[in-house]
Parts: C-alpha cells; structure tokens; sequence
C-alpha cells in the first residue's frame, strides 16, 4: 500500500467547532498574542517571541517548513470566529518508514478549559488516520503538563512511558518526556 505524505499538500481541516488552517500574514496580531505569552512555554521546547517582527518573520518560515517536508503549523479557529486564530497545531517529524507522525499544539489561555485543545486534536486525528491512513500518532508531554497529558487521553492514546532525562528542549535543559501514541488499530 502506498502512504499517503502529510506533505502533499497544506491541510485545511474542518470539524463541528473549529477549524484548522495555514496561517496567514494578517494573523500576526494573534500569533504574537500566543508565542509573546510566557505561560505557553512552561511546557515546551518553543521559544518566547518578543516582537510582532518576529513572528511575522515565524509565519514565512511556517511556509518553508513545510516545503522542506519539516513542520506542518495550523493555526485553530473556532468556527464561530474564523477569522481569529487561538492557537497552533503542529505535526512534524514525520518517518514514512514506519507511517507515522509527531504532534504539539498551544493555545491562547483566554481559551484555556473550554475543551478546544482537545477538539483540534481530534481534528487532527480525523485527518491524520483516517484520511492519510497515518498508523501511528505520538505526543511527547512534560510529566507536569497533566492538561495536555488530559486531552491526549480523552483523545483515546496509550501512555507508552517517561522517557527520563531523553530529550534537550529549548529553556529547559534536559527534560523528562512522557510519551503518547495513538495507533490506527487503536479506533
């Protein structure tokens, strides 16, 4: 069977409540709103940005990324406000040897608790598996990110184990990682 490549072309995946898309020049005002926000890297490898310049720099390099076959970014809208972007989808490291895929998402906190992390996974999910028939999904979680670990878990992954002191992350030193994954056998 031929695997179908995360990079064919850039998705856009829509789902009851949100939406998730390529993000945009005139997205700027939100995407500086999520990477200026120091809560949002407590729990990850991705650093702060203290410009609108810069992040308007990061949305050309979302492009080249995804030309170089390196990171897919989507940003997630809500239906209601499609236009606004409240957070970031990202799917990277993709290995066609063995069909899968890694995935990190970020939200704005104004949206925080309102269950639509969880609803973009699924999202993502939808596309991933059941589109381009990726057989495995995984996740790499700080063990004190309990909401992420949370959506990965309503989303129906298996807890693989901790990967102690296994990866270096970006203002964080070495790290312990919790590792999740969700197979297409898994549905």
């Amino acid at each position: 069977m031929a695997v179908k490549s995360p990079y064919e072309h850039f998705p856009y995946i829509t789902a009851d409540e949100v939406t998730l898309r390529k993000t945009v020049p005139s997205d700027v005002d939100d995407l500086f709103e999520l990477y200026s926000n120091e809560n949002q890297f407590r729990h990850s490898p991705v650093m702060l940005r203290k410009t609108k310049e810069a992040v308007a720099n990061m949305i050309g390099h979302f492009e080249r990324d995804f030309l170089k076959k390196k990171l897919i970014l989507l940003g997630i809208c809500l239906n209601s406000e499609s236009d606004r972007v409240v957070g970031t989808v990202e799917l990277f490291d993709y290995a066609p040897e063995v069909n899968a895929i890694t995935i990190g998402y970020r939200l704005q906190n104004r949206v925080w608790g309102q269950g639509i992390a969880t609803k973009a996974v699924a999202a993502m999910l939808e596309y991933l598996i059941g589109d381009l028939e990726i057989n495995r999904v995984q996740a790499f979680v700080m063990p004190e990110n309990e909401k992420s670990q949370h959506v990965l878990l309503r989303n129906g992954f298996t807890l693989e184990g901790t990967i102690r002191q296994g990866h270096v992350w970006k203002g964080h030193g070495v790290v312990d990682l919790m590792l999740y994954s969700r197979l297409r056998s898994d549905v």
